[in-house]
């Protein structure tokens, strides 16, 4: 049994952050959207915590998901490597969804996880939409198959739980 748990903030003051202080990280946008390079991604970070859904999609799947003006991708680079991502989705009812987070599993223990999400978090609060408004709410989802720490890591950036699910 998986259990699925469904986080939220409504506002940005909500955020407890890190700092990322790793003196040989940088965090950029992919500002030129490639469906392969999400792809890629999803598989470096989600083959070690079961994302299975999307590994059977076609590259025309992948580019007609990545490529959308509602999906935005930042990446995590430590020492020229990649080393973490994630992926914004602006939804109807001006939110958005972190649609996937998480580390390359070279990267995990070294205190990035929580500066990282501090970071998505931000990145979302600051998204606006064309009307110039900021997001009424910031939401994830995490389950009982991802890292050990990912629950923890939520609610310690100041996510909050709304829905628990058993699958």
């Amino acid at each position: 049994m998986t259990i699925i748990w469904h986080l939220e903030m409504r506002s940005p003051e909500q955020l407890n952050a890190r700092p990322l202080n790793h003196s040989n990280a940088q965090l950029m946008e992919a500002r030129v959207k490639q469906g392969e390079l999400n792809r890629f991604l999803y598989q470096l970070i989600g083959q070690h915590w079961e994302w299975l859904d999307k590994n059977r999609w076609s590259l025309e799947q992948w580019r007609n998901h990545a490529e959308r003006d509602s999906v935005r991708t930042w990446i995590l680079l430590v020492d020229g490597s990649p080393a973490g991502y994630y992926e914004l989705e602006r939804q109807p009812g001006n939110q958005v969804e972190i649609l996937y987070f998480g580390l390359a599993k070279p990267f995990i223990g070294l205190k990035l996880g929580g500066a990282l999400l501090s970071e998505a978090v931000r990145s979302a609060w600051a998204w606006h939409n064309e009307a110039g408004e900021a997001p009424e709410r910031v939401w994830v989802h995490t389950c009982s198959d991802d890292h050990p720490g990912a629950l923890a890591n939520y609610q310690a950036r100041g996510f909050e739980v709304f829905k628990t699910e058993e699958e």
